[in-house]
C-alpha cells in the first residue's frame, strides 16, 4: 500500500511540474508581456467652442443618405467649357414635366415600323441603302 501511494505521489508531482515546462507535449503558445505597446491616450481638440449638434438633426459632415448614394455613384466632376455652354443654352425644365410627360391627355407619336427598321438595319458603309420620296 505504501509502494502504490508514493508511485501515486510522485506521478502527481511529475505531472504538476510538467505543467510548467515550456516546450514539449503539453508546451502551449503564449504571447510575450515584453512585446505589448501601450496605446496613445486620447487627445482633447483644441477648440472647446463647439456646439452639440441638435436631437435628430442630420450630421453637418454627412448630409442625407441619398446624397451619399449620388455622390457616390457620380462623383462630383468640374464641368467642360462645352457641357456648361449646352446647358446654358438649354435652359430649365419646367417643375412637373415629369408627370406631364406621361399623363394620358399628352400626345406622342407612334414612330411604329420605321424606328424598328433602322434599329435592326445591317450595319455597313451603307453602299446599299436607297432613299424613298414619298409622293414622288
Amino acid at each position: 500500500m505504501t509502494k502504490s501511494l508514493s508511485i501515486a505521489l510522485a506521478g502527481t508531482a511529475l505531472l504538476l511540474t510538467s505543467a510548467c515546462s515550456s516546450g514539449g507535449i503539453l508546451g502551449r503558445d503564449r504571447p510575450d508581456e515584453f512585446a505589448v505597446q501601450r496605446q496613445a491616450p486620447l487627445v482633447v481638440p483644441p477648440d472647446f467652442n463647439l456646439v452639440p449638434p441638435a436631437p435628430g438633426a442630420p450630421r453637418p459632415a454627412e448630409g442625407t443618405a441619398s446624397e451619399q448614394a449620388l455622390e457616390a455613384l457620380f462623383p462630383a466632376a468640374p464641368r467642360s467649357a462645352v457641357e456648361t455652354s449646352v446647358l446654358d443654352r438649354a435652359g430649365t425644365a419646367a417643375p412637373g414635366i415629369r408627370s406631364a410627360v406621361g399623363s394620358e391627355t399628352t400626345n406622342t407619336v407612334a414612330k411604329g415600323t420605321v424606328t424598328r427598321d433602322i434599329l435592326a438595319a445591317p450595319s455597313g458603309p451603307g453602299g446599299s441603302a436607297q432613299a424613298v420620296v414619298p409622293g414622288a
